[in-house]
């Protein structure tokens, strides 16, 4: 597929040629101690979007979609819970509609499921999903304390990854995002520098890396 869909995010949209390929998985891996749920509310705005929640309630993520100063959508949300999330999550991709996006926040929780084999099976049906509706899925990755073993699997399934470091500075947090991966387009080879206080934007006080 050629068409691009718009991340919501001028910066990368830009970058990007327009967007991501529509068909994409994409890897967002983040610190849980970062803006990166900017990344996810901003994309909420592009299109009908899917929230699959995997720690927390439904409750709070409409509330902050709502506190967000940025732009967003008025997505479905769905929190994942029980014993079963593999299952209960693959029942609810299966019904994303034509060129949607899909929110999985935080995959950890999927990645964590045993045995290994049921998260790939869980994966090839997300990706089969994702390319036939022409839609866009953004798999928030936490990288904390511990990573799931699944992480490397998640990565090679996804056809885009974006790794947000945040960092603290000279008393100031700064963010860079790299696009190692982009599987069936250009990568950009520099690192962008953002500014994650309202929305995501690149950071002007500083030059590119």
């Amino acid at each position: 597929m050629s068409d691009r869909l718009r991340t919501g995010i001028d910066v990368l949209d830009r970058k990007l040629d327009g967007g991501i390929p529509a068909g994409s998985i994409v890897a967002l891996n983040a610190t849980p101690a970062s803006q990166a749920e900017l990344f996810l509310y901003e994309l909420t705005a592009t299109r009908g979007t899917l929230y699959l929640s995997l720690d927390r309630a439904e409750q709070a993520i409409s509330d902050s979609l709502e506190q967000s100063p940025t732009r967003t959508g008025q997505p479905t949300i769905r929190h994942v819970s029980g014993e079963a999330p593999l299952d209960n999550a693959g029942k609810l991709v299966s019904a994303l509609p034509e060129t949607s996006n899909l929110i999985i926040d935080p995959l950890d929780v999927l990645e964590a499921q045993e045995p290994p084999s049921r998260f790939r099976s869980f994966m090839n049906d997300l990706q089969n999903h994702i390319f036939n509706t022409g839609s866009l899925a953004v798999l928030h990755c936490l990288n904390g304390r511990s990573v799931p073993p699944l992480r490397d699997t998640t990565e090679h399934f996804a056809d885009v990854v974006f790794d947000l470091n945040t960092t603290i500075s000279n008393d100031e947090v700064e963010n860079r995002l790299a696009i190692p991966k982009f599987r069936g387009g250009r990568a950009p080879t520099n690192v962008i520098k953002l500014d994650l206080v309202e929305e995501v934007s690149i950071d002007t006080s500083r030059d590119i890396a």
